[in-house]
């Protein structure tokens, strides 16, 4: 499965919590999106919520803020 256009832009189209760090955070629809700040963290539960709204699982699965599913991604072969 993969992102099309129209599932990024109705995800953007969804207000996230507003970054009040500096820089700014990347936004949910950015590709690195990961690298925005941890704002709630559920090691038990296995996930963590960033502060641009997209939440993170252990997996590597994300879940972005509108509902848009991201599927985990699989580890690269370095061979």
């Amino acid at each position: 499965m993969t992102t099309s256009a129209l599932d990024i832009r109705a995800a953007a189209a969804v207000p996230s919590m507003a970054c009040r760090h500096h820089p700014r955070c990347p936004a949910a629809t950015a590709p690195d999106r990961d690298a925005a700040h941890v704002v709630a963290t559920h090691p038990e539960q296995g996930w963590s919520l960033l502060c641009n709204g997209v939440v993170v699982f252990d997996d590597t699965g994300e879940l972005l803020p509108g509902g848009y599913a991201l599927p985990p991604r699989k580890a690269r072969c370095r061979y």
